[in-house]
């Protein structure tokens, strides 16, 4: 609990201070140390500030101040009958040890995307988050927790960046959650082998003059390419202690914990006050600044004094809003603007230029004291690789052949456990048929559960499979070259290839593809790649795909499964081209992306990640898809037909509300079923088959047919339900159509407006209409 919280008279040991800098050194001269005893003794009439008790003195603190300092009752012998003074008489330090079991670490961990955050966090906190060998995979924090040696671990996995700057929303979310949430320890993960480009960060953070541990990980890449560093003597230089880990295989956590234990408790002597010292102009102009924030008691609290001066000096947006809205700001940013015109008369070098480049100069140096490089074999290895995968002749071709054998895959390969699925759904079905007495829960369980819940789950097998594959391209560090390979056909449509990594997890599922967005730097590419991601075809339309295909076009299943990906890419890239041209204005901004070398997924990983994902398909199941097909169900079972002749032709609900919709999609060779079918997926897009799968499994005709061969199979009036051109207009407007309900609050929250989803709803259906229209009489013309 914090202070404030504590109720007037009663006693508690102090657990940590979690300010930052000047105030944190204030308040422990005061003799707010871990384990002393504090009472509250008295609120001011208005409830601030309230005067604390502590070491036989005195105390008054704001609230602002005391709700920095967290502390734990005494138990309850100490509370009913122990005071201050017998606790002191009985400690002279007036110290009292909380048990560790009590002791509760909040760790954050920082670090340049791609470093190896997440695999670490999910070993050491037991969780399954997604790993990728690219950036933006973590686009927002990920909390867990964990016992350790006696201490609760909180543990926050926050998103990659490469400084701590507000030039993408990234930066600035880790550093505003560094500044406000104010973690006990920071584990700043480097990537080992890089090491020059991962330690700017670092400084960075040496500037905010937090708590950390550094995490070299991948350290076994270093060992391999032969390269020597002495970390403990690195360590030493910067004042943060340093310790190897992998954490693909979790060697060296324990001993990361261990050290974060010490820095936390305050007896690792690694552990020192280091400045990143820069050219004299800069420190004069830091050291001038600095002196005037730390008069602000708030912004000291919570931000290192010099982290804020260079960010001022470096001109960053966020740091002269914060200083604006103090009551001194316009005298500080006029300061600050003073400073600046000294600097730039012994220099025309833009001063955040200077900074950097002083900043690598410090780097260089601690590591030409303590890296000699070995042999750089694994980087020639990856060169290697590079010069066929991302060949102008080559590369292209090998992109679209990986796709082309991703879909082979899902469909050939996935057909032998789908059929054994859909042997066992049929087999349940009809041990149902053999034991249950006629009536409406009998209906309702063969026709609305199992033929809706039934029809779908039988492409889990399918999904896995296409999940296995994407998760395989990710952890192999191949996205980052289709990004690279792609970047001038998306230069084309306004963007640039940063933008295609977001697109391409698209296939998997389009929620965490326009969260990763937020990885692009402009605002315009990375609305543009918001609306566009719900063309690109998600794990949810693949039962679809499977069912129809598997239907009318068995013989090249892979290709039209690719041809059915590609329009959905081309409707995607021609809104592209269209928003950048008449509503988005012209964006130039570099393409600028790290390509990772190259790293052979472990079969652990890709399962974990593959799993992962077929546990949210088996979840949906036995939610919405549950009960949709039940709500799907009930709306044809009733009205009950009359037993009177007269009465014969009444329809049900769901078919007076199809055949009301349906002259819509007439022109589109649509049975009422299909209507309802798409309808009924607006919500999740699975819910297209479990209602198909409703609809035909309660025929009466046929009912040992699977739901293939009765979307095959004439009705009573001789019309086929599905025919190639219906099936193939169908799939295409599954494809465009509105996005389900988490992808349309995923476009409004990340574009931060409704009416872009609003745009997204509207548009994509026009859009599906029309082009599904096309498709479907080019495909009578063709027949």
């Amino acid at each position: 609990m914090i202070l404030t919280d504590l109720p007037t008279g009663h006693s508690a040991v102090i657990v940590k201070i979690k300010g930052h800098g000047a105030f944190r050194k204030r308040m422990m001269e005061m003799g707010f140390t871990k384990g002393r005893v504090i009472t509250p003794v008295l609120q001011a009439p208005m409830r601030d500030p309230i005067k604390y008790k502590i070491m036989n003195y005195e105390v008054s603190l704001r609230r602002s101040e005391s709700s920095m300092v967290e502390v734990e009752p005494l138990e309850a012998s100490h509370t009913s009958s122990a005071t201050e003074s017998d606790a002191f008489a009985s400690n002279p330090a007036n110290i009292i040890a909380p048990h560790p079991g009590q002791r509760v670490i909040n760790v954050a961990l920082v670090g340049n995307p791609n470093c190896g955050k997440t695999s670490l966090f999910n070993v050491a906190s037991g969780a399954h988050e997604h790993v990728g060998n690219y950036s933006g995979v973590t686009v927002d924090l990920k909390e867990g927790h964990f016992d350790y040696k006696g201490y609760k671990i909180n543990i926050i996995d926050l998103p990659g960046t490469y400084s701590l700057a507000s030039y993408s929303p990234e930066e600035l979310y880790v550093r505003n959650y560094l500044r406000d949430q104010t973690p006990d320890v920071i584990i700043n993960v480097v990537v080992a082998s890089n090491l020059e480009r991962n330690l700017y960060l670092t400084t960075e953070l040496i500037d905010m003059d937090r708590s950390m541990v550094i995490a070299l990980n991948m350290y076994d890449e270093l060992e391999r390419s032969g390269d020597k560093l002495n970390y403990k003597m690195l360590g030493e230089m910067i004042g943060v202690p340093i310790v190897p880990t992998v954490s693909r295989t979790g060697d060296g956590l324990d001993n990361l914990f261990d050290t974060v234990i010490s820095v936390f408790e305050g007896y690792n002597k690694d552990v020192r006050h280091v400045h990143v010292t820069l050219n004299k102009h800069l420190e004069a102009a830091i050291k001038s600044i600095s002196t005037v924030i730390k008069q602000d008691g708030d912004i000291s609290r919570s931000i290192s004094p010099r982290y804020m001066a260079i960010k001022l000096l470096e001109g960053d947006s966020s740091a002269n809003e914060t200083i604006k809205a103090l009551p001194d700001g316009d005298k500080i940013l006029r300061l600050r603007d003073e400073e600046v015109a000294k600097i730039e008369k012994y220099s025309d070098e833009d001063i955040a230029t200077m900074i950097a480049d002083e900043k690598y100069g410090f780097i260089e140096g601690a590591l030409a004291e303590t890296l000699v490089k070995g042999d750089r074999s694994n980087a020639k290895s990856t060169e290697l690789i590079d010069a066929f995968v991302t060949n102008k002749l080559f590369g292209f071709p090998l992109f679209l052949l990986l796709m082309f054998v991703m879909f082979w895959l899902t469909f050939t390969v996935g057909q032998y456990p789908m059929d054994w699925l859909e042997g066992g759904v049929g087999w349940l079905a009809g041990l149902l048929d053999s034991y249950m007495p006629d009536g409406a829960l009998k209906d309702l369980i063969a026709d609305g559960i199992i033929g809706g819940v039934g029809s779908v789950i039988v492409f889990l097998p399918n999904i896995l499979i296409l999940y296995m594959c994407i998760s395989f391209m990710e952890d192999s560090g191949y996205m980052a070259r289709a990004a690279f390979i792609m970047d001038r056909m998306m230069h084309k449509i306004g963007l640039h290839g940063k933008s295609f990594i977001p697109l391409i997890m698209g296939f998997g599922c389009n929620v965490p593809a326009i969260m990763a967005s937020r990885s692009i730097e402009s605002r315009s590419s990375r609305l543009i790649t918001i609306l566009i991601n719900p063309f690109m075809s998600c794990s949810a339309r693949v039962p679809i795909y499977v069912l129809l295909i598997g239907a009318f076009f068995s013989a090249h299943a892979a290709w039209i499964f690719l041809l059915v990906y590609c329009i959905g890419v081309a409707v995607a890239m021609l809104t592209a081209k269209m928003l950048r041209k008449f509503y988005f204005k012209e964006d130039e901004t570099p393409f600028v992306m790290e390509l990772p070398p190259y790293r052979m997924p472990t079969g652990k990983a890709v399962w974990r990640h593959t799993w992962a994902k077929g546990q949210q398909y088996l979840r949906k199941m036995g939610g919405i898809i549950l009960f949709a097909s039940i709500v799907v169900w009930a709306l044809n079972y009733f009205p009950l037909k009359s037993h009177d002749s007269s009465a014969d032709n009444q329809d049900s609900y769901l078919e007076m509300i199809g055949k009301a919709v349906n002259p819509v999609f007439e022109p589109l060779g649509w049975p009422w079923k299909a209507t309802v079918a798409a309808v009924a997926g607006i919500p999740a897009k699975e819910v297209v088959v479990s209602t198909l799968g409703v609809l035909y499994t309660g025929d009466e005709e046929a009912d040992d047919a699977s739901l293939t061969q009765k979307l095959t199979a004439p009705d009573a009036d001789g019309s086929v339900p599905f025919t190639p051109a219906i099936a193939m207009g169908f799939m295409v407007f599954v494809l465009l159509y509105c996005p389900c309900l988490a992808t349309i609050v995923a476009v409004v929250k990340e574009s931060g407006s409704w009416k872009y989803g609003a745009f997204t709803v509207i548009y994509n259906t026009v859009v599906a209409w029309f082009v599904a229209f096309i498709v479907y009489r080019t495909m009578l013309l063709i027949a």
